[in-house]
């Protein structure tokens, strides 16, 4: 059996109990962290917690290697594939998933909190009111993805919020320069004239959630990774009291 279980928001801690379990249940525990970011956790407290080695994967392991090695193993042993915040958020567990099940493998997943269902309560939004998430990744070639602002402009057009990924050793100011790149490119003005929402740590103690205006924003420090990015739609007033209250946005919006 192949088990992909979600480890979390931040630490060690996150994992569900049904996921502890499996792990401890395992023949081999394995573990990746280029689709999201190892935040709080190390291997070391992991192996800890969870009473377990765990070896890490790089991204050639699965998406190249897999059927030679991985998913051979599965087919005797039970196996487990741990990665941060819901364990099929990425499409490359997807695809591992169905590889698997090609080779006749029993499959089994074991969800965790995810970025992408907890921004609305870190933010105060309503979880409903969420379009299409989009990446901001570190330009490629000199060429910057104009991707995340066209998924912003179409959301804010049905007055939807906007999550953006960060890569995973992207910071909030420096995603926000490149999306102020874009505008410029365009002409626009969107983004300007936006309360933005910065989130850094979420899962943590003591997460950070910031709004301002771009401006502000980009100069604002969020300290360690990782970080996310909400661009509001069209905000009801518990959620614009939600931002002043919560996010420290100025009570103008």
């Amino acid at each position: 059996m192949l088990t992909f279980i979600g480890l979390g928001l931040y630490d060690e801690k996150d994992i569900t109990l049904k996921g502890l379990e499996a792990i401890r249940d395992a023949d081999v525990v394995y573990a990746e962290f280029y689709t999201s970011p190892l935040g709080g956790k190390t291997v070391e407290k992991m192996e800890e917690v969870y009473g377990k080695r765990v070896s890490i994967l790089e991204r050639g392991d699965i998406e190249e290697k897999a059927e030679e090695w991985f998913l051979k193993l599965a087919k005797s042993k039970k196996v487990v594939l741990l990665s941060g915040g819901d364990a099929m958020i990425a499409t490359t567990h997807v695809d591992l998933r169905l590889r698997a099940i090609d080779m006749g493998i029993e499959t089994r997943i074991i969800h965790a909190p995810s970025i992408s269902s907890a921004v609305a309560g870190l933010c105060g939004f309503q979880s409903y009111k969420f379009g299409k998430s989009a990446t901001v990744a570190p330009p490629y070639k000199g060429g910057i993805s104009e991707v995340p602002y066209d998924t912003i402009i179409a959301n804010k057009e049905r007055g939807l919020h906007t999550l953006l990924y960060l890569d995973i050793s992207m910071h909030i100011n420096e995603a926000l320069k490149l999306l102020e790149m874009v505008e410029g490119k365009r002409k626009g003005e969107v983004l300007k004239k936006s309360v933005i929402v910065g989130i850094a740590r979420a899962g943590s103690d003591k997460p950070v959630v910031k709004a301002d205006y771009l401006d502000a924003l980009k100069s604002y420090e969020f300290g360690e990774l990782p970080h996310v990015l909400v661009v509001p739609g069209e905000l009801h007033f518990m959620e614009k009291e939600a931002l002043v209250k919560i996010a420290q946005a100025p009570e103008a919006i």
